[in-house]
């Protein structure tokens, strides 16, 4: 038996190819790791990637090895498959573009409304509309000047004349208006 791969070919015992594993993984693991981290900056691609690799490393053992003359340095070939993999994802990366948190996509949107909502609004626009032009015009300019101003009851009182208290009824009025010719409509 060669040098290449003998601790994955050496299947006297699946526990001793079990151990030759954990003690591959246990003896490099954290070089390629870093080595992965190193190119990808990112903690969670690395250690994915560094699992690639072993499993792309297991699977050419199981094929005879790299080429014709195996696997003379399980180390060295694991960190070019590691290099390798990173420049793959690299590459991914550029075609794909950043990759973006779900929090952050949710800002990427478009602001602006779908199609059916922007002829929804236009059409309660209109009935609100409507609804404001036959209400009396002290109702209007109430809800108007309370709603669209912010100004208090007694601010408007003072402005239109009245009572606070009836500034107060006739924002009332004036919304119930609104909301009954909405009703009608939907």
């Amino acid at each position: 038996m060669s040098a290449s791969c003998a601790w994955a070919e050496n299947r006297a015992s699946a526990d001793d190819a079990e151990r030759s594993l954990d003690q591959l993984l246990r003896r490099y693991y954290g070089e390629l790791n870093a080595l992965a981290f190193a190119r990808l900056r990112n903690r969670d691609a690395a250690a994915d990637l560094v699992q690639d690799a072993i499993v792309r490393f297991l699977a050419s053992c199981r094929n005879g090895g790299h080429g014709q003359g195996g696997v003379e340095s399980p180390r060295y070939f694991l960190r070019a498959i590691v290099a390798n993999l990173a420049i793959d994802v690299a590459r991914q990366n550029r075609r794909r573009g950043p990759p973006v948190s779900l929090d952050d996509a949710l800002h990427i949107a478009d602001p602006a409304p779908l199609a059916d909502r922007a002829v929804t609004a236009r059409q309660e626009y209109a009935l609100l509309r409507a609804a404001l032009d036959d209400m009396p015009a002290r109702w209007r300019q109430a809800l108007l000047l309370n709603r669209i101003e912010g100004w208090s009851h007694a601010r408007i009182g003072k402005h239109l004349g009245i009572s606070s208290t009836m500034v107060g009824k006739d924002i009332l009025a004036a919304l119930r208006r609104c909301l009954a010719a909405l009703a009608r409509a939907g």
